[in-house]
């Protein structure tokens, strides 16, 4: 596949990291991880001992970290965006849950998933429990314009995750509607989590449509190297299964891309395993063939500097400064996960 290209002209890095952007929120992470494990607490055990897991396994809260160097680089000096980056973690978080029900999934982030251990009832009715939380802790902040942006988030992320569904087992799917999906399921809640940065620093609208604009194609751009290391050795680095979305049926775009640029028999294929999901011995590494074959894994990773660089453009309005700096290695650590 080659070697990553850096997305900042003149720069040498050959490994791009999120590390400047936890150093910089360092300290307000603290404070966020605190209102976090403050919020969850409930009389009824089960709700912080299954939220908790999840919470506490190791993710990195790159959606919270999103608000808070958003804020700080539009010079928010104030308190208030630090309940908000909670707010965000904790709809993130619901979102798993209910996605990881959906899916049937065993692991998350290297572990039993929650309803591996829980059950699927649990795990829904925790996951309703934090969406809760994260529309009290909205009413909390008594800004309206947070709380339409933040609802509307979570209002969209549903539909996606509905969306999802009429297109999983349809290889007729095409790229609109596969971008449809991961704007709305993925890249929506990274675009509220950057926009509310500017709007708790009262910036003027012009920042917060760059923000906004930044998060939807960070957010994008994201999910398309997710669904590209689905068919990757690198997936085993990161605590998942190999083929999980194959095995599942879900039309990604290195599917989409193959399929399109495939012959009948090669479609044929494609529809026993997804559509009928028949799956044999040897049919995950065929797909990987197929998909080597036809260039639809390097071209999702092309698909991905394409989204990224206009994350990079939408920063422009912007003073350079550590904070912004960070903003923008983020969208380089998202391509090099590829590698």
């Amino acid at each position: 596949m080659g070697v990553v290209v850096n997305l900042e002209s003149g720069s040498e890095r050959q490994s791009p990291s999120l590390e400047p952007l936890i150093n910089l929120t360092a300290d307000d992470i603290k404070d966020v991880n605190s209102l976090i494990v403050h919020a969850m607490h409930s009389p009824v055990a089960l709700i912080p001992q299954l939220a908790g897991h999840l919470v506490s396994a190791g993710g990195k809260r790159l959606r919270p970290m999103m608000t808070l160097a958003s804020a700080r680089m539009c010079g928010y000096e104030g308190e208030r965006h630090k309940g908000l980056s909670a707010c965000v973690e904790f709809i993130h978080t619901a979102t798993l849950l209910h996605d990881d029900v959906v899916d049937e999934s065993s692991l998350r982030r290297g572990l039993e998933s929650a309803n591996a251990v829980w059950g699927n009832q649990a795990s829904v009715l925790v996951g309703d429990f934090l969406f809760s939380r994260a529309f009290e802790l909205m009413v909390a902040d008594g800004s309206l314009e947070v709380l339409a942006v933040l609802s509307k988030a979570s209002s969209v992320i549903a539909e996606g995750e509905v969306l999802q569904l009429t297109t999983t087992n349809d290889t007729e799917t095409g790229e609109t509607q596969y971008l449809e999906v991961i704007r709305s399921k993925t890249a929506q809640l990274f675009s509220a989590a950057c926009r509310i940065g500017a709007l708790v620093a009262d910036r003027p609208k012009v920042e917060e449509d760059a923000l906004e604009t930044f998060g939807m194609n960070l957010g994008i751009t994201f999910q398309l190297i997710d669904d590209m290391l689905d068919y990757s050795a690198k997936q085993a680095e990161l605590g998942k299964a190999v083929g999980d979305d194959f095995k599942e049926g879900k039309i990604t775009l290195p599917v989409i891309l193959a399929f399109r640029r495939g012959d009948d028999e090669e479609r044929v294929f494609w529809r026993r395993t997804l559509e009928d999901l028949d799956q044999k011995d040897g049919d995950l590494d065929h797909a990987i063939e197929l998909m080597t074959k036809h260039g639809a894994l390097e071209d999702t990773v092309e698909r991905a500097r394409h989204y990224g660089a206009i994350a990079r453009d939408a920063m422009g309005i912007f003073e350079n400064g550590p904070e912004k700096a960070a903003l923008i290695d983020a969208i380089d650590f998202c391509i090099h996960r590829a590698y």
